[in-house]
This record gives structure tokens, C-alpha cells and sequence, in this order.
């Protein structure tokens, strides 16, 4: 059974993320694909829509929700150890072929993708916090399809999250406007941006524009926002050196203290023709990222089998700070100043304020939230 259209049409509110137009017209400002919409037709991303003149945009239901540990995110240096509440809709302003989430980011984009009414469920910001909070997380994450995309209900979760003195983040493609990151700003904490390629041609086939995603990484860091970008290096795709060199460069341009995790890729959704990512390709991306001056470089999904770069370092005495494999903490050693016990260089990032609290030796299972009996 297939939800249609007009069901998830009625889980909507009128938008704040848009601009009036002549004749009926919008113009949305959630992306930085910044559709003009005409009257009965929706933007690129198929979920924000003009309904006589209003943009109506997605509310009150998640297509997944989950309590997880915030490394998944993937954050190293926003408050280790602990667990987020990771929210998310439908829909996206990308159609990458190798999506990970593609069940719900495709969703009303691929005609092949089925949209199941038992997985949305329907729920209030308050509802959604409440469950965080009975959880013990520490965050509130909006993830799993664009969040850009559906910023209204974000920041209605975001602010009854804060009241409850909850951190927000954002886990991002980073194609954003100067209006959604500003009225994002009130609300969030942390935000994290995929760094798909440093080649244009490359971002057009996934439907983007490499600039907005740069502009992007450089206006979130300007505004203070803590900020990692994540790099799923692909073979074939977006692995070669010069092309790593270019994104760890640009990345150091803008604050040499920026986290930046090279993942591994895994064929996924309709992109299954390049193998699995080796580790040695993760292992030198992160020899270019340094060699660059980034001071923080990850490499992920390849738990245990990349050394020290699942570790956090002190950038001048090389101390380790944070022992991981995995999403499991071994060790933490920052202090509540937030620097390196052994030589007291501060250590970029939001740290929790007692070092004692932190949980090691791991997460709980992920624990996926049941608010309701869905549609």
C-alpha cells in the first residue's frame, strides 16, 4: 500500500522559509536551489509546495526516529559519549545514487520507492522531546532525509528541545541558504555537512552545485555554529588525491580546527558497480587532511582497521584524548576546560562539563521510537 500524495499533503503547515511572488508565485529559501513555485506545483524537493499562493511545508510526523549514539552522526567533538534523539521526514533536494537513506530521502523523488504508512508516525515537537528526555540523550538530531528541506518542523522540535535544555544539530548536504542557516541559528548547536566531491560536474549529477556547499561550510563556521564535514570517498568517484587535496585545503582555509571524517563507501541503492572503499584509501585521505594542517582527521565504517584515526589527538603534543573503535568510547581525557591534560592546548569543540560523566565501553542498542500507530 502506498501513501499517497494528498495524505502527507495534509501534514502540513504554511511555511516561513519563502517569499511572496506576483501572479501567485513563491520563492522558497529552505535550499539553495531556491525554487520559484507556482501555484499547484511543488519544488525540487517535492515535499514544500504552493497551495493558492501560500508555501505549505511538511509537520507533525517522523519517517524515522531513533535513539543512537552521537558518534553515529557522525560527531567526534559534540559531547562524546552520549546518545541523540535523530529525527527525520521525507524527501530531499539531492537524488544521490548512493544514498544510504534512500527509503526516506527518495521518497515522492524516485517513483520506485514506496512510501509504507505504517513507518510515519505521527507526533508533536513536545512528544518527540519528551521521548528524548525520557531516553537520557543529550541532543535532538534531524537527519535521515534532507533536513533543510523541512526546517519549519526542525526548529518547532528545536524549541521545545532547548526548553528542556536539550543541544540541537543539524546532519546535512550542506546546500543551504543564508535565510535557513540565520533562522536555524537560534536553535541549533552543532552542525554537520557532507563534502560529496570538490568537482562541480560531479555535485550537477547529484543534483547540487558545489559553491552553495563551500558557501555553505564557510557561513555555518562564520556564525559560530560547531562544525564536522564528512567525505564518503568513493572509488572512481571522488578518491583521487587531487581531489582530496583540494577538499582538505579548502577546509583548512576556513579553520584548520574543523573535524573533517573520510568514510568508507559501500555499494548502495542504485550506485553498486565501484567496490567497497579499502582502507588504504582512507588512510590516505587522512594523510593528505593533515598534511593539509586540518588538525582532526577521522576515518569511519571501517572500525579497527585504520589505526589511530578513529582516535582524538592533541594537535601539539599528539597526546591521546579520546580512545575509540567504533562508536564505543575507551577513554576520555579531556578536562572540563576543554583541553589536553598533558599540555593544555585547548581542544576544539563542545565538551561535556564533567569529564567523570562520560559513558565508555559503549552504547546501549539503537532504540527506535514508537510514538504511534502511523498514518
Amino acid at each position: 500500500m502506498k501513501t499517497s500524495a494528498s495524505q502527507l499533503d495534509r501534514l502540513t503547515v504554511p511555511g516561513e522559509l519563502y517569499e511572496r511572488l506576483e501572479n501567485g508565485d513563491v520563492r522558497c529559501y529552505a535550499c539553495a536551489h531556491r525554487c520559484l513555485i507556482h501555484p499547484g506545483r511543488r519544488g525540487v524537493c517535492q515535499v514544500r509546495f504552493n497551495q493558492d499562493g501560500e508555501l505549505r511545508v511538511p509537520w507533525g510526523y517522523v519517517a524515522a526516529a531513533q535513539v543512537d549514539p552521537i558518534e553515529k552522526k557522525p560527531f567526534s567533538h559534540f559531547l562524546p559519549g552520549s546518545d541523540a534523539l535523530t529525527f527525520g521526514m521525507l524527501g530531499c533536494d539531492f537524488h544521490c545514487g548512493y544514498c544510504q537513506n534512500w527509503v526516506t530521502s527518495q521518497a515522492g523523488r524516485d517513483p520506485q520507492v514506496e512510501i509504507i504508512p505504517a513507518m510515519l508516525q505521527r507526533v508533536s515537537p513536545q512528544e518527540l522531546v519528551a521521548f528524548a528526555v525520557h531516553s537520557g540523550a543529550q541532543a535532538v538530531v534531524s537527519s535521515y532525509n534532507e533536513p533543510l528541506i523541512t526546517s519549519e518542523w526542525a526548529a518547532g522540535v528545536f524549541r521545545a528541545a532547548r526548553q528542556a535544555g536539550l543541544r540541537c544539530a543539524y546532519v546535512s548536504n550542506g546546500n543551504a541558504t543564508d535565510q535557513a542557516l540565520e533562522y536555524l541559528l537560534p536553535y541549533l548547536s552543532a552542525y554537520k555537512i557532507d563534502l560529496k566531491s570538490m568537482q562541480d560536474s560531479h555535485y550537477r549529477q547529484l543534483g547540487g552545485v558545489l559553491q552553495h556547499v563551500l558557501d555553505s561550510i564557510r557561513k555555518v563556521h562564520d556564525l559560530g555554529l560547531w562544525l564536522e564535514v564528512v567525505t564518503l570517498v568513493i572509488p572512481g568517484f571522488n578518491d583521487s588525491p587531487e581531489e582530496l587535496w583540494d577538499a582538505a585545503r579548502y577546509l583548512a582555509s576556513v579553520s584548520p580546527d574543523i573535524p573533517w571524517h573520510i568514510t568508507a563507501y559501500h555499494p548502495d541503492y542504485k550506485m553498486t558497480d565501484p567496490p567497497p572503499t579499502p582502507a588504504r584509501t582512507l588512510l590516505r585521505a587522512a594523510e593528505i587532511g593533515q598534511e593539509a594542517g586540518l588538525h582532526y582527521v577521522y576515518a569511519g565504517n571501517l572500525p579497527g582497521r585504520v589505526g589511530s584515526l578513529e582516535n582524538t589527538l592533541c594537535p601539539h603534543c599528539q597526546a591521546v584524548l579520546i580512545r575509540r573503535q567504533g562508536y564505543v568510547l575507551l577513554e576520555y581525557r579531556i578536562t572540563g576546560a576543554g583541553a589536553c591534560p598533558d599540555c593544555g592546548t585547548p581542544i576544539a569543540g563542545i565538551w561535556p562539563e564533567q569529564p567523570e560523566s562520560v559513558r565508555l565501553y559503549g552504547h546501549g542498542m539503537p532504540r527506535p521510537v514508537r510514538l504511534s500507530t502511523g498514518m
